[in-house]
């Protein structure tokens, strides 16, 4: 009995130890508001392109990719260093304040929709929908639906690392000559 409760206590500590170490190496996102990434990238000598996800509060898909996608090591450390991060509910009621234009919550249906997430939507409100925006807020692509990890950083490095200037999006992934 006593070897088993032994046994039982050392792997409850390795367990531990293994559980605060996972901890300690996650890289969480910094979300700032949309206000702060606009203030940021007119004010910043070196400013950082804008990324924007727009989720709403009952997407369960947006809940998988907050937990899938942007909490993953890779995926969080390459973001914070490459842009700023905006999280924008597609439902939210506070006007924003965009190249010269408010935009407002629209009453629609049970719930509404931001104009602001409608435009950068282009029209087709989805959720999850992340947005690409350069260095001077202009829009370099939305991209609707749930991304993995690894998809998510091949179009994060596209517009993160300038890609897009230089080679059209089928070329990059390889798929021109298909």
């Amino acid at each position: 009995m006593k070897t088993y409760s032994l046994f039982f206590s050392k792997s409850f500590l390795f367990l531990s130890v293994l559980f605060i170490s996972a901890a300690s190496y996650a890289q969480e996102v910094n979300w700032i508001s949309w206000d702060e990434a606009a203030k940021l990238a007119s004010t910043d000598k070196n400013p950082k392109k804008v990324f924007i996800d727009v989720y709403t509060d009952w997407c369960g898909w947006c809940k998988k990719m907050d937990k899938d996608t942007f909490q993953n090591p890779e995926v969080a450390a390459y973001m914070e260093n490459n842009y700023y991060m905006v999280k924008f509910d597609g439902e939210g009621k506070d006007p924003i304040e965009y190249k010269g234009k408010t935009y407002k919550f629209v009453p629609s249906g049970r719930k509404g929709y931001h104009e602001f997430a409608a435009a950068l939507m282009q029209g087709r409100l989805s959720y999850p929908t992340t947005i690409f925006l350069d260095e001077e807020l202009n829009m370099l692509s939305p991209v609707p639906g749930y991304q993995k990890p690894e998809p998510f950083m091949e179009i994060a490095r596209y517009f993160g690392d300038n890609i897009y200037k230089e080679k059209d999006w089928k070329a990059y992934t390889g798929e021109a000559g298909k």
